[in-house]
């Protein structure tokens, strides 16, 4: 059941990356107004995926697996900055292009 929170990590960082990508391909459809509540989720996307990873550390912490700790922990971290950079990046990509538009 733990083995879980990975796969829910990595579908939430992939559902974290869609979200804006579509706000993008979306852009030239001026009848959009949900650009904010899509951007917002994205972001919850991966604040949750992180969670999840935080949560499996954890885990690995009170089963006290620090072989298994000490070897995943660097690429937890680099992979976790980089989701969050690309996922910010996106959303600021995203709010650069609809920041002229005005929501009815």
């Amino acid at each position: 059941m733990i083995g879980l929170l990975n796969v829910g990590s990595l579908l939430l960082g992939l559902i974290a990356w869609t979200l804006p990508e579509v706000n993008l391909m979306r852009e030239k459809n001026y009848e959009q107004k949900n650009w904010i509540v899509l951007s917002i989720i994205s972001l919850s996307a991966c604040a949750v995926s992180l969670c999840f990873k935080m949560f499996y550390n954890y885990h690995l912490v009170k089963i006290e697996d620090w072989s298994a700790l000490m070897d995943t922990t660097g690429a937890v971290v680099s992979i976790g900055a980089f989701l969050l950079v690309i996922t910010l990046l996106l959303n600021a990509l995203t709010l650069i292009v609809y920041r002229n538009r005005t929501v009815n």
